[in-house]
């Protein structure tokens, strides 16, 4: 079939230059205006190209056959790159071949619905959209169609939700961003749970999203649960900011895991509780805990601090204390893994993806519409992240002496 049909595409552009003199073809955009004219009954017989070869015959030959030409269904308009176009679809007597180019019920040739779901994928809405291919393509779109075309990446997202992950993760980080959403007639603000993973060859990877549920042990034990049924047994260090009822999950699902506390989270909830005039002392001062070369050090000047700094701002480093356990984890490490650990600089560049598609649409619809526009950010930034971590046979070396046995 594959020969047959570019055998009569090498016709059609034969065609074309014998009705179009080549001298009269001065720029791109003389090209595309001519062919626009020629396109509708070329892709015609394009069609019917193809239900000969589908059948092994021509029309005009004879052929013993159980199955042979019936006609056309009822003429339909598409939507094309060269715009709507009217089209009748061959049809034959068992009505057992579909065409390829134009599948049953479709209003789309194939390859335009990429274009619209690529749009999608860059957050535009469907009112956007339907503007956009009005004015590139002449086609008249309506929202309907727009969802029901972008609806078809909705069993890929449930694969990719379902699908087996590796054995044992080194670094874990999931954070939370935040989105507005339509539900029951009111715009609400709705959160987006990221689980993002540093994996043993030092690749990042997305490994769930999730959207709206309240966070409590109960949720996150969930979300953790999900991702040992889907075959991680072990992670070593999994990183977060104060995500309620994270630190109880992650004991009772994977309790050797280690919890490291979000340093630049936790830089800025002590600075909003600071003016203006001692953000930048106040700040300096904690660099001097975070950047301390052993935890002994590093405490002994929160202690420091806190005594500065207690009577104008008791809670701007009380917290560190009260969680200087989950804080003081990275000090077991050199300063390369130090700070892929306390920045969490990976899921925050993530996350500013997911904010620059916010930005182009304010409100979602609904949870599966968000759900849609981050899964497609995702795999499109994922195909970016081809190199690995800076220094990661060193880190690596590190995780095989602290957690012997593990990996």
């Amino acid at each position: 079939m594959k020969k047959k049909v570019e055998t009569e595409k090498n016709e059609l552009v034969e065609e074309f230059f014998r009705r179009n003199d080549p001298k009269d073809i001065k720029s791109p955009n003389d090209m595309y205006k001519a062919w626009k004219e020629f396109f509708a009954p070329a892709f015609q017989q394009l069609l019917d190209a193809e239900m000969e070869a589908k059948l092994g015959y021509s029309k005009n030959e004879r052929a013993e056959v159980e199955n042979y030409r019936n006609g056309y269904y009822p003429e339909r308009t598409v939507h094309t790159e060269m715009g709507e176009i009217p089209v009748k679809v061959p049809r034959d007597r068992q009505g057992t071949i579909e065409s390829d180019m134009v599948p049953k019920y479709s209003r789309t040739i194939n390859g335009f619905d990429e274009k619209i779901i690529a749009m999608y994928s860059l957050g535009l809405s469907d009112k956007d959209i339907k503007e956009q291919i009005d004015e590139i393509f002449g086609c008249k779109l309506t929202a309907d169609m727009i969802s029901s075309i972008t609806d078809k990446i909705i069993p890929e997202i449930q694969e990719w939700q379902k699908r087996r992950l590796d054995p044992i993760y080194p670094i874990v980080f999931i954070d939370a961003t935040h989105f507005h959403v339509r539900d029951n007639g009111q715009i609400v603000k709705k959160a987006a749970y990221v689980v993002l993973a540093i994996d043993a060859e030092g690749q990042k990877k997305v490994l769930h999203i999730a959207i709206g549920e309240n966070e409590s042990s109960k949720y996150w034990m969930g979300v953790l649960t999900d991702l040992k049924n889907r075959g991680v047994q072990d992670i070593l260090i999994l990183c977060a900011d104060g995500l309620t009822g994270l630190p109880e999950a992650i004991s009772a699902i994977y309790p050797k895991t280690e919890f490291q506390t979000c340093i630049v989270h936790k830089i800025r909830n002590s600075l909003k509780y600071v003016p203006y005039k001692d953000k930048k002392e106040l700040a300096a001062d904690l660099k001097t805990v975070y950047k301390a070369p052993t935890e002994e050090i590093g405490y002994t000047n929160l202690l420091g601090i806190h005594e500065k700094w207690e009577k104008k701002y008791p809670n701007a480093t009380q917290s560190w204390i009260n969680d200087w356990d989950n804080i003081s984890v990275f000090f077991k490490f050199s300063g390369e893994l130090r700070k892929i650990m306390y920045t969490t600089n990976a899921i925050e560049s993530l996350n500013s993806i997911y904010k620059r598609v916010n930005r182009n649409r304010p409100v979602f619809p609904t949870d599966m519409s968000l759900l849609k526009v981050l899964y497609l950010a995702t795999v499109r930034t994922e195909k970016k992240w081809t190199f690995m971590q800076e220094n990661w046979d060193l880190i690596l070396s590190q995780f095989r002496i602290q957690y012997e046995g593990r990996i």
